[in-house]
Formats: structure tokens, C-alpha cells, sequence
């Protein structure tokens, strides 16, 4: 990685690059401190601080700290990710929206962009009002006069809008995609705090704790092991071997190809975390949003709130921990094969093998290969699912410590996969750069 990185700064166009989108990153570093106007900042410090072992805390960490301080990159690029599952949603049950994804080309794809924005603008514009109408109770704005909800809203929207405008920008004239830069740049913004946090653990009021150090030797190792494991799944592959028969291609005999179809274990990536977290933790924001006061109150309310934020706090009793989990992964495992099954369709690729006389040797073309690689990619999909939960779940046990959740398995997914996807497109590009000497 270090390589790529020394090789990538000496070409002239890489290094642009490079440059631009690291100005980008600082300007939504700088946007993170820029707070809404209206807002009391001493009342909102404290109340932050009650809701920091809340889903607060989980939001807060994506946003890079913008949601604690309620700056305009609030609600960070939430709004339009969600807006791009509503997207993919809908293209698998509208055929003209589904059509338009397939085979819409250049074309097709700007419409679907902008259909995912107006939608983002819906979404950022309900969730504003949403965490206005949630926080004007707490005393944080100066009044409760329509001027501020107006004001508070617009900026949480405007901040979202911009988000939406950088990511763009980095995705088209700088490196990596441009909306996991962002959530990459938020998530690791807050390593140096929990790198503090585990320092804390050795030193305990100026006293060297030997339980401390045991404690942040063995969250080292923890962490240097879920990192190790998750480069190997997002790198690993089931090879499926595809031969082609020989074929007249105008005058000519095309010789038998081989080629194989690949398949990765988290083939949907972050996404079945991103599903299973907002279905969990949603019932908790509804409840913030319409009981006042919902940590001191008890009764069936509460039970199902402690239930939502058991993913996010140590709060809570291990006996919520523990129903959270099976639950957790469950849905996981559920939205692992739902998004995978969404984007890779056995069918439609057995039907393609049989159109370009391809077949998997040992297996008939048409609906036994189908079968074939339907049951393969159930094997593998719940090996990622599974994956996916552990690597989520597991954590959650460092919580009871009081630890930072930045080195959170979620958070070290998605930090890990953005660093392998900039090294593979570094790598690429610089092989295009110098295309000349890879092929001699």
C-alpha cells in the first residue's frame, strides 16, 4: 500500500488527484465545526453527553462528530445512502426502473443519479424536521419559533446537498468513490479519541493499572485480528470455472475460451450492516422523537428502547445485549442474501453462459447450472453473512469497558474496504500510467 501510495505521488496526474480530493476531505473536515445557527452550544454539550451511550453515539461516529457539535454535516451522507437502497429497491419491483438500470447506459445512469437525489432531498429534509422536533425539547435552540426550525432544517439540508456535490466531485476528478471517502474520512476522525480511550486504560488517574494493560493489549490484538480477517474476505473468491466452445465469429474459427465467475463472500459489503443497524436502531430515534425523557421512564417503551440501543450502548443490561445480538444477526444474515441475491442473479447468468455457448464443466448448460450456482452462492453467502455478524457483533462486547466505538467492527469494514478499494484504483491507474513498461 505505502508503494502504490510513493508510487502514485511521482506521476504528475495521479498526485492532482490525490491533492484535489484530499483538499475535498479537508473541506468537510472544516464543514464538521461549523455549527447551525440558533444553537445554544452549552446546552447542546450537555446534552449530547447524556446521549452519548444512545444511537447517538453510533450516528455521531459515521458523521466524524458533526451530529455532536450539530454542525450542517449533521446528518452526514446518510440521507443519500439510504436514498440509493430506496433506488435499488424499487428497480427490483418497477420493470421500466429496472430496465433503465440495465440498459439505460450513460444516459440511463444520470437519470437514476438524479432520481437518487431528489430523493435524498426528501429524505434530509424529514430528518431535519426529525432531529429538530427531536432536540427543540432539550433547550439546545435559543427559541421555538418557526424562523429557527426554518433555519435548522434548510442547514441540515444544504449541508447534505453539499456532501452529496463533494462526493461527486471526488468520484470524478479524484480518487476512490467519492461517498466512502467521506464516510472513510468521518470514521477515521475519530481514531485518535479511541486510541486515547485505550491509553486510558494503562493509566488510571497517574497510576499504571497492570489490568489496563492487559485490557489494551488484548483490544490490540482483537483488532489487529478483525482486521486481518476482514482484508481476507474482501479479497477471497469462489472461482467458478466457464469454458467456451469454438464459434464463427464472421470468416474466422474463435478458439474455447476459459474463463471463471467470481464469487465473493461479501459481495454486498457494508450494506447488510447499514439494513440490520437502521432497522434496529429506528424504533429507538421514533421513541426519542415522541416520549420525552425515555431514560427515566419504564414500562414497554422503555423495554423496546433498550432493546434498539443495545447495538450502540453499554447502557443497558447484558440481557438486552444478548437479545439485540440474535436478532442483529438474523437480520444480517437475512439482508446478506437479500442485497446479494438483488445484484447477482443465477438465472440471468445461466441464461448468458447458454446464449455465448459457454458451459461449467461437469454441469448442463440452462437450469442445472442455475441450481448449481444458486447453491454455491448460498454456501458462500452465508459464510459472508455470518462474517458480517460476527465482525459486528463481537464488539459490541468492548463497549462494557466504556471504550470509544470507532474501532468497531463495522467501522473497521468500512475503513478497510475503502483503503483496499483506493489501493486496487491507485494500482490500476498507475498501470495505465505506465503501460508501456507492464508490457515489456
Amino acid at each position: 500500500m505505502l508503494k502504490t501510495i510513493k508510487n502514485a505521488l511521482k506521476s504528475p496526474e495521479i498526485r492532482k488527484k490525490i491533492l484535489f480530493t484530499l483538499l475535498l476531505l479537508v473541506i468537510f473536515r472544516l464543514g464538521c465545526y461549523i455549527t447551525i445557527p440558533g444553537v445554544d452550544m452549552i446546552t447542546l454539550e450537555s446534552t449530547m453527553d447524556s446521549y452519548s451511550n444512545s444511537v447517538t453515539g453510533m450516528i455521531n461516529m459515521i458523521s466524524g462528530g458533526a451530529f455532536s457539535r450539530l454542525s450542517i454535516f449533521a446528518m452526514s451522507i446518510t440521507p443519500y445512502i439510504t436514498a440509493s437502497i430506496v433506488i435499488q429497491l424499487l428497480g427490483m419491483i418497477i420493470p421500466a426502473l429496472e430496465r433503465l438500470t440495465k440498459e439505460g447506459g450513460e444516459e440511463g445512469r444520470k437519470k437514476i443519479d438524479r432520481y437518487t437525489k431528489l430523493i435524498t432531498l426528501a429524505l434530509s429534509l424529514i430528518e431535519g424536521l426529525g432531529i429538530y422536533l427531536s432536540y427543540r425539547s432539550s433547550g439546545i435552540f435559543m427559541d421555538d419559533s418557526f424562523l429557527t426550525g426554518a433555519v435548522v432544517v434548510i442547514s441540515l439540508m444544504a449541508g447534505t446537498s453539499l456532501l452529496m456535490w463533494l462526493g461527486d466531485k471526488i468520484t470524478s476528478k479524484g480518487i476512490g468513490n467519492g461517498i466512502s471517502m467521506l464516510i472513510f474520512a468521518g470514521i477515521v476522525s475519530s481514531f485518535p479519541a479511541a486510541a486515547v480511550a485505550i491509553a486510558e486504560l494503562i493509566v488510571v488517574d497517574g497510576t499504571f493499572s497492570t489490568i489496563g494493560l492487559l485490557t489494551a493489549i488484548g483490544i490490540v490484538i482483537g483488532i489487529l485480528i478483525l482486521i486481518t480477517g476482514v482484508v481476507f474476505v474482501q479479497l477471497a473468491e469462489r472461482r467458478i470455472p466457464v469454458q467456451y466452445s469454438k464459434k464463427i465469429v464472421g470468416r474466422r474459427m474463435v478458439g474455447a475460451q476459459n474463463t471463471h465467475i467470481p464469487i465473493k463472500p461479501a459481495m454486498a459489503s457494508v450494506m447488510p450492516i447499514i439494513f440490520a443497524s437502521s432497522f434496529m436502531t429506528f424504533p429507538a430515534m421514533i421513541i426519542q422523537l415522541f416520549v420525552n425523557n425515555i431514560e427515566s421512564q419504564t414500562g414497554f417503551w422503555r423495554v423496546i428502547y433498550n432493546l434498539s440501543i443495545a447495538t450502540s450502548s453499554s447502557a443497558v443490561g447484558w440481557q438486552y445485549t444478548i437479545i439485540n445480538a440474535i436478532i442483529y444477526l438474523l437480520l444480517i444474515v437475512g439482508f446478506t442474501y437479500f442485497y446479494t441475491y438483488a445484484t447477482f442473479n443465477p438465472a440471468e447468468v445461466a441464461n448468458n453462459i447458454k446464449q455465448n455457448g459457454g458451459f461449467i464443466p461437469g454441469i448442463r448448460a440452462g437450469k442445472p447450472t442455475a441450481d448449481y450456482l444458486s447453491s454455491v452462492l448460498s454456501k458462500v453467502v452465508l459464510f459472508g453473512g455470518l462474517f458480517l455478524a460476527a465482525i459486528a457483533i463481537l464488539p459490541m462486547l468492548t463497549r462494557f469497558t466504556g471504550l470509544n466505538t470507532a474501532f468497531g467492527g463495522t467501522s473497521i469494514l468500512i475503513v478497510v474496504g475503502v483503503a483496499i478499494e483506493l489501493s486496487q484504483q491507485l494500482q490500476s491507474q498507475l498501470v495505465m500510467r505506465h503501460y508501456k513498461g507492464f508490457l515489456e
